[in-house]
């Protein structure tokens, strides 16, 4: 198996794909056509080649991908808002007026970056802060001694949180058809990387599980926290929280290295590490159709010659 270097994730009613410094959203529209948009996107490691260096590059690829996640996300609801025809026709027969292009991308920047903020206040709250005050609770009902144990029971704490939260949003109907594509997404690129032909028929039966998902290192980061937060014993409650928080930079920099790896590597150890964050995505990925197949497809060929990755493939 050889690795293709491409990435991406599910938006809604289609896939983003990422190659290098470009990327490609695939959208089917409503009426059942594909819409194709390609753009240019450097990350910010790349821009600032010192965020790039290995254990500091992983936070801020992670934050990267959430805004252009967010941002092709935005893009492809635009397909699905609820706008009468005539206001549409009636807003494209006006001028724009002078600097209102400008300003609609300064006010687009600036909500992607509120967005931002507050999904990372929110993700620190739910994931942090309320499984490090739960067993604080715990430790003062059973009269726990052990810091190690208590550590372990928060990370317990934390890994049930998360799972509910998924199998929570599951439920919902859009979430089931975005785990679909999600599902695409990676038969998509495991079907490149086995060195099979890009097509509807290889890509459905090819796994839609795959080592460099978000859910695996999303997975990572709070198994690798467990092993941090034993190791860094605070017994103040409110000095744990501050420290907790101070170390997810470096939690999210070693469980990207990790993540790197297992996206590379197949030997034992490997397999073993990515075992559980690869059942994790049973949770976040479904079986797509053809037609679901057909979009992601059409965002890889976008961005990525798969066929020439093919002619120089060696496993």
């Amino acid at each position: 198996m050889k690795t293709s270097g491409i990435g991406g994730q599910a938006v809604l009613e289609g896939i983003m794909m990422k190659n290098k410094d470009q990327y490609a959203v695939a959208v089917r529209k409503p009426d059942h056509g594909i819409e194709v948009c390609v753009k240019e996107h450097k990350s910010i490691t790349e821009r600032f080649k010192i965020l790039g260096i290995p254990f500091i590059r992983g936070v801020f690829n992670f934050i990267d991908s959430m805004i252009l996640g967010i941002s092709t996300l935005t893009y492809s609801a635009g397909f699905y808002e609820e706008e009468e025809t005539e206001q549409v026709k009636t807003d494209d027969k006006k001028e724009d007026m002078p600097g209102d292009s400008s300003l609609k991308e300064k006010t687009e920047g600036l909500i992607m970056g509120v967005t931002v903020a507050v999904s990372i206040v929110m993700a620190l709250g739910l994931f942090i802060v309320l499984p490090s005050l739960l067993s604080d609770l715990i430790q003062r009902q059973v009269n726990i001694d052990s810091y190690a144990v208590i550590s372990l029971i928060e990370g317990v704490i934390r890994i049930v949180i998360f799972l509910l939260y998924i199998i929570l949003i599951s439920r919902m109907k859009d979430i089931q058809r975005t785990f679909m594509y999600h599902g695409a997404e990676h038969k998509c690129i495991n079907c490149i990387e086995q060195g099979l032909e890009l097509n509807v028929e290889n890509v459905l039966k090819s796994s839609r599980l795959h080592r460099r998902c978000g859910t695996s290192f999303l997975f990572l980061v709070m198994a690798v926290s467990i092993v941090f937060f034993i190791l860094i014993p605070i017994q103040n409650p409110v000095w744990k929280v501050v420290i907790r928080l101070l170390f997810i930079p470096v939690i999210a920099g070693v469980s990207y290295e990790i993540l790197r790896l297992a996206g590379r590597s197949n030997n034992l150890i490997v397999r073993i590490v990515s075992a559980p964050g690869m059942a994790l995505q049973k949770l976040t990925t479904n079986e797509p159709d053809a037609e679901q197949v057909e979009v992601a497809i059409k965002a890889v060929e976008a961005v990525f010659d798969w066929k020439e990755f093919l002619e120089n493939y060696e496993v």
